[in-house]
């Protein structure tokens, strides 16, 4: 389940919106403020930001810019959602760092069409992430060879949805290919990142990186994965 970062000072919009992104599956977290936003990103980081401009404290394009010099922000996808439409105003939030703008009042099916856009965008980026990394790692060369990943303490259901995750898909997209439905994955998805004593997602393809589980791109793991 992915989570969403919302931030306006429109108490208002940002109840109605944080209900209506609930109920399309999404987890959200909701601030009224650039500065309280950067506190929520850094003690738990969303998978995209949709953020007004205009705000009290920081406004959006100062917390967008401050967001983007973290490690941890540089590649979120970030949204920008304002009753600032002029063109000024839009080449700004791109410069700053957005990677869409949208301007108020809105229909929210064109703010979760963008939203959806951005994370699979991002679930592509990932993906490439992935296979580059798979180019630096070790090959077999005379007596030295790759490393052999260490078997994995998960039942073969969780196993499936460990190899699906760590190729960057989405719950949703993980249940369409095994099968089952996006909360069975949550549930999957829970149970091994406690068994693996982990927090999240990111840290879950670390994991897999630094133990050696990196499948080649364009492998069908859901059929047979190791165990």
């Amino acid at each position: 389940m992915k989570r969403i970062l919302v931030v306006d000072d429109d108490t208002t919009l940002l109840t109605a919106l944080t209900r209506y992104l609930e109920k399309r599956g999404y987890l959200v977290t909701s601030v009224g403020s650039g500065s309280q936003a950067l506190a929520a990103f850094e003690q738990e980081p969303p998978d995209l930001v949709v953020s007004d401009v205009m705000m009290p404290e920081m406004d959006g394009f100062e917390f967008c810019h401050r967001l983007r010099t973290l490690r941890s922000g540089q590649l979120v996808p970030f949204i920008f959602l304002s009753a600032r439409g002029e063109v000024e105003d839009r080449v700004q939030g791109h410069a700053t760092g957005a990677d869409d703008y949208l301007i108020k009042p809105f229909e929210p099916r064109e703010l979760v069409a963008k939203i959806e856009a951005q994370l699979e965008r991002a679930r592509r980026t990932h993906a490439e992430i992935l296979r580059l990394m798979q180019q630096g790692m070790p090959q077999e060369t005379g007596n030295a060879s790759a490393p052999v990943p260490e078997q994995l303490p998960l039942t073969n259901a969780e196993v499936k949805v460990f190899w699906e995750v760590i190729q960057g898909f989405t719950n949703k997209q993980i249940g369409e290919r095994l099968y089952i439905s996006p909360r069975t994955v949550q549930t999957h998805l829970s149970s091994i990142l406690s068994k693996l004593n982990l927090e999240n997602r990111s840290q879950l393809v670390r994991f897999a990186f630094e133990h050696g589980y990196q499948p080649a791109v364009g492998d069908n793991l859901s059929e047979s994965s190791p165990v």
